[in-house]
C-alpha cells in the first residue's frame, strides 16, 4: 500500500511584470497555511519524501506545512506540469517510499486528484490553494500507479477548516 498526499500551494500575492515562478505567498496563504499546519499535526501526518516544485510560492507553502524532517526534493518538473507529467515523477519514485507528499500547482494537481481515486468525491468541486488530499494507493510499486485505482481518505481546506478561504 502506498500514499500519496497532495497540498496545494497557498493563496500567493498576484502576477506582477510576468514573474510568477517568484511569487511568494500573500497575508491570506500564510493564514491558511497555519490553519492547515494544525490540521496536518493534528491528524499526526508524515510522509518519507516531499516533492515540491521549485515555484517561490511551493516552497514557501511546504516550509509552512510543518512535516518536520522529511526529506525534500524540488522537482522542476512539478512546476507547470500535467496530470501525466506528476504521473510520470511518481512513478519513478523508489519502492521503498511508502509515503509521498507532492506540493504543486493547479491544474495538474486537480487532475491528478480527480484521475487517480475511483472516486473524486469532494475533489469534483475543485482543489482550491491550499488544498491537501490524502490518497491511499493499493499498490506495491509506484511504477503500478493508474488511473482509478486510489481512495480518497482525507480532503480538506482552509474554508473547510474554518478559515474561510474560498478559491
Amino acid at each position: 500500500m502506498k500514499r500519496l498526499i497532495i497540498l496545494r500551494h497557498a493563496k500567493a500575492v498576484a502576477k506582477s511584470s510576468g514573474n510568477d515562478f517568484g511569487r511568494v505567498l500573500a497575508e491570506r496563504g500564510r493564514s491558511d497555511m497555519q490553519a492547515l499546519s494544525r490540521h496536518m499535526a493534528d491528524r499526526g501526518l508524515s510522509a518519507d519524501l516531499a516533492l515540491v516544485s521549485p515555484a517561490a510560492r511551493t516552497r514557501e507553502t511546504w516550509a509552512l506545512a510543518g512535516f518536520g524532517a522529511v526529506p525534500v526534493r524540488h522537482v522542476d518538473a512539478i512546476y507547470e506540469a500535467s496530470r501525466e507529467d506528476l504521473m510520470a515523477v511518481l512513478q519513478d519514485l523508489a519502492d521503498e517510499v511508502a509515503s509521498v507528499v507532492l506540493v504543486g500547482h493547479n491544474p495538474g494537481l486537480e487532475e491528478l486528484a480527480l484521475t487517480l481515486p475511483a472516486d473524486p468525491g469532494p475533489a469534483q468541486a475543485g482543489l482550491p490553494t491550499a488544498a491537501l488530499v490524502e490518497i491511499a494507493l493499493p499498490i506495491r510499486t509506484w511504477r503500478e500507479l493508474r488511473a482509478g485505482q486510489g481512495r480518497i481518505e482525507s480532503f480538506q481546506t482552509p474554508a473547510t477548516l474554518g478559515a474561510g478561504q474560498h478559491a
